[in-house]
């Protein structure tokens, strides 16, 4: 039985409108400092997002969405914020914004897997 280990994450989500604070969850970000793990995936569900406004621009949606996955992984072309510590990383990525791409609260969960099944289960969970 592999150890457990704690992680945190947050949802990514697409507000398209921000003064009607409507969103479609598009993604999510997990943070295992034990096994050195940082980590997200995302999704745009086009047709979920235009039921909500459909005037929006999927491919700057995506250009955004995209910057996760690279900043968490650290990839040099995500500029300077991509070259902090995992924990930096992490807290930059999930710290409040008011724009069109938002994050939840971090929350907290226990994986006796590898942090990279807990975000496969979480993003299946709560994207699809």
């Amino acid at each position: 039985m592999s150890a457990q280990s704690s992680f945190d994450y947050a949802v990514i989500r697409v507000v398209p409108r921000v003064e009607r604070e409507e969103f479609v969850n598009a993604g999510v970000l997990v943070f295992c400092l034990e096994k050195n793990f940082l980590a997200a995936r995302v999704h745009v569900n086009v047709e979920r997002l235009k039921a909500l406004w459909p005037e929006v621009d999927v491919d700057l949606v995506r250009q955004h969405l995209e910057a996760f996955p690279r900043v968490s992984a650290g990839d040099p072309s995500a500029g300077p914020i991509a070259q902090l510590s995992l924990r930096e990383r992490f807290h930059w990525l999930v710290s409040p914004r008011s724009t069109m791409i938002q994050v939840s609260a971090v929350h907290s969960g226990i994986c006796t897997g590898s942090p990279q099944e807990a975000l496969d289960r979480l993003f299946d969970r709560l994207t699809c």
